[in-house]
């Protein structure tokens, strides 16, 4: 079960490696753009996010909180609609681009900080 974890997690990181680098990339050359390596990121890391909770409902002390997670979620599902519906479009705002990054971030920061 641990290696199944640790392979989720690994996934969980290249995901995030996809979607802020894509999208720091895209935010450097001025073109605000979704990109296919945000629209990615922002898939693989919804997707392993909830693979690699949902096996951590057993109980126990090294249970993540609910509340961590239900927080984790709130933020991957807005990344994730915000880069879903204006993917087709040739340039989206900067601001929109600016909140994408600060979510990724926010995201990141609660899996590290909360305990």
């Amino acid at each position: 079960m641990e290696a199944l974890r640790l392979i989720l997690l690994f996934i969980h990181l290249v995901g995030f490696a996809l979607l802020l680098g894509g999208a720091v990339a895209q935010f450097l050359t001025g073109k605000f753009r979704i990109n296919p390596a945000v629209l990615w990121g922002s898939v693989i890391q919804l997707l392993s996010g909830l693979a690699l909770a949902a096996p951590l409902r057993g109980g126990g002390d090294a249970e993540p909180s609910p509340i961590k997670l239900g927080v984790k979620l709130l933020l991957a599902i807005l990344i994730f609609i915000m880069v879903f519906v204006p993917r087709k479009r040739e340039a989206v705002d900067k601001g929109h681009f600016i909140g994408i990054i600060t979510l990724t971030l926010a995201n990141a920061a609660v899996a590290v900080f909360w305990r």
